[in-house]
């Protein structure tokens, strides 16, 4: 069984879940990961297109990068990984999602409580003002400028860029969903990223069985409860199944 029936009995008996998810379950869709042997980051320095400096000295470069990667993610469709997190949301009282992805993939797929750490990638956001851009609002002729906001300041890609700080508000609740949780499902990622890497690590600190669903060990796989090696599109239908949800 692929499941353990300790993992099993704490489904149960949990009240409370929280899933991390990081670009793994992302790519199952399709989206290239930014590491790894075919990540995206391998072909291009991430400060040349990921930061604030880039967007300063070349915003053209970085629109472009940025809308090639809209593209992707547009042609993307939630996979049953997605899915089968929705079915878990139904079925608990208390259920977070915090992701690490930016591609709005699990709320297509239905998810509610998503809590978003590096951004939305399908929106924009005025350097001046702050004002919030939905994709479709930026759309415009391949020769037409750069997208501007209302007040004149330009508008860049509503992500973190590399050396930018987290959302403090996202960061504190992910981490109250963190400790509030029974069972913590780490799902995708490399567990590499601060602060989302030590998510875990604070959910075992306040006593949740936490279990990782990746396909290769990463650097807490000596630290959790339990560690499933495999798809998410595959794994996390199967305990759907198991559960009888």
């Amino acid at each position: 069984m692929m499941f353990s029936e300790q993992f099993i009995q704490h489904m149960h008996k949990a009240g409370a879940l929280c899933v991390l998810t990081g670009a793994g379950i992302s790519a199952e869709s399709g989206i290239p990961t930014f590491r790894g042997q075919t990540g995206l980051w391998n072909q291009f320095r991430p400060e040349e297109l990921a930061s604030a400096k880039a967007f300063i000295n070349n915003p053209q470069q970085v629109w472009e990068w940025y809308r090639y990667r809209q593209e992707l993610v547009q042609k993307a469709h939630p996979n049953p990984g997605h899915l089968a997190l929705v079915k878990l949301e139904n079925a608990y009282p208390t259920f977070t999602v915090v992701t690490q992805n930016v591609d709005s993939l699990h709320q297509l797929a239905g998810s509610r409580h998503v809590y978003e750490l590096h951004g939305n990638i399908m929106r924009g956001r005025c350097v001046d003002c702050n004002r919030l851009f939905k994709l479709a609002e930026l759309e415009e002729p391949e020769s037409a400028e750069l997208p501007r906001c209302n007040c004149g300041g330009m508008i860049r890609p509503d992500v973190v860029w590399f050396g930018e700080a987290l959302d403090a508000g996202i960061v504190q609740a992910s981490f109250q969903a963190a400790r509030g949780c029974q069972v913590f499902l780490v799902v995708g990622t490399s567990a590499l990223v601060q602060p989302a890497a030590q998510l875990p690590l604070e959910a075992l600190a306040y006593g949740a069985y936490v279990v990782e669903i990746n396909i290769e060990p990463t650097t807490i796989s000596n630290y959790v409860n339990e560690s499933i090696f495999g798809k998410a599109g595959t794994i996390l239908p199967a305990l759907i199944k198991q559960l009888g949800l």
